[in-house]
C-alpha cells in the first residue's frame, strides 16, 4: 500500500476520517474530497460529489500532481434536510433527490475516475453500502425511539451493491476491481434503548465502530485482495447470519 494514491469521498465524516487514518498508517497518499475540508491541508479538496464539474476538477487536480490514481473509496453521504422521516411521510421530491445525491453521486465519481483507470489498466473502487442493502430492517429495535429507518437508504445501498457487481463484470478486463463494504450498525451516540436492542440481537453483542470497518476497506484496496472483485464484504458482527 505504500505510496498508493487513494481518494476518499466524504472523508471529513465519522467513518471517512477513520478510513483515511488507517490508509495513512499504511503510508498511502490520501485525498479527502468533501464539502467540509481543512483549507490548510493540501490533501483536502473541496468537492461536491453531486456536481460533475466539481468532481472532474478534483480528479484532474490529483492526476495532474501524481500522473496516476490507484484507488477510490466512495463514502460520501449527502442527504436532504428531511432525511429520517418515515416512508409514508416521505416527500417524493425528497426521495428522488436523495436517490440522486447518494446513488448517482457514487456513479458520477466512478464515471469521472474510470477513464484514468482504463488508461492505466489498473485501479480499485470501493463503494460503501450497508447491511440494509442486503436484508430488511428489524423494525422492532426502533420501537420507543425517535429513529425512523429510512426506506430510501435501503434502496440506495441495494443499488450500490448491484452497481458494483455490474461494473466488476464489465471492467475486469482492464484489471479494475470493484467491491463493496457493508457495515452493520455503527455506534454514534444513538438512543440508548435502540443501542440496547441492537446489541441484544447482534451475535457479537455490540455495535460496530469505525475502527471495525476501516481495515476491511484497506484490505480490499490492497494487493492482498488482487483477485477479489464484485464482492460485498459484510462487516456486521454477525447481524446478517440470523
Amino acid at each position: 500500500m505504500q505510496g498508493k494514491i487513494i481518494i476518499v469521498t466524504g472523508g471529513s465524516g465519522l467513518l471517512g476520517k477513520t478510513i483515511i487514518s488507517h490508509l495513512l498508517k499504511k503510508s498511502c497518499i490520501v485525498y479527502n474530497l468533501d464539502l467540509i475540508v481543512d483549507d490548510k491541508n493540501k490533501y483536502d479538496i473541496s468537492c461536491d460529489v453531486t456536481n460533475e464539474q466539481s468532481i472532474e476538477n478534483a480528479v484532474n487536480k490529483i492526476f495532474g500532481i501524481h500522473n496516476r490514481i490507484d484507488g477510490l473509496v466512495n463514502n460520501a453521504y449527502p442527504r436532504t434536510s428531511d432525511w429520517g422521516v418515515s416512508f409514508l411521510n416521505s416527500n417524493m421530491d425528497s426521495w428522488s433527490k436523495n436517490i440522486d445525491m447518494q446513488l448517482n453521486g457514487y456513479v458520477k465519481v466512478i464515471h469521472k475516475i474510470l477513464p484514468f483507470f482504463i488508461k492505466q489498466r489498473n485501479g480499485v473502487i470501493i463503494s460503501m453500502s450497508s447491511i440494509y442493502g442486503v436484508v430488511g430492517n428489524d423494525f422492532s429495535i426502533y420501537e420507543g425511539t425517535n429513529i425512523n429507518p429510512v426506506t430510501a437508504y435501503a434502496a440506495i445501498k441495494g443499488g450500490v451493491i448491484a452497481l458494483t457487481r455490474n461494473l466488476a463484470a464489465q471492467f475486469g478486463v482492464y484489471n479494475i476491481r470493484f467491491n463493496c463494504v457493508s457495515p452493520g450498525g455503527i455506534y454514534d451516540n444513538q438512543d440508548p434503548h435502540f443501542v440496547r436492542k441492537y446489541e441484544e440481537k447482534v451475535p457479537l453483542k455490540r455495535m460496530g465502530t469505525p475502527d471495525d470497518i476501516a481495515p476491511s476497506v484497506v484490505f480490499l484496496l490492497s494487493d492482498d485482495a488482487k483477485y477479489i472483485t464484485g464482492h460485498n464484504l459484510l462487516v456486521d458482527g454477525g447481524w446478517t447470519t440470523i
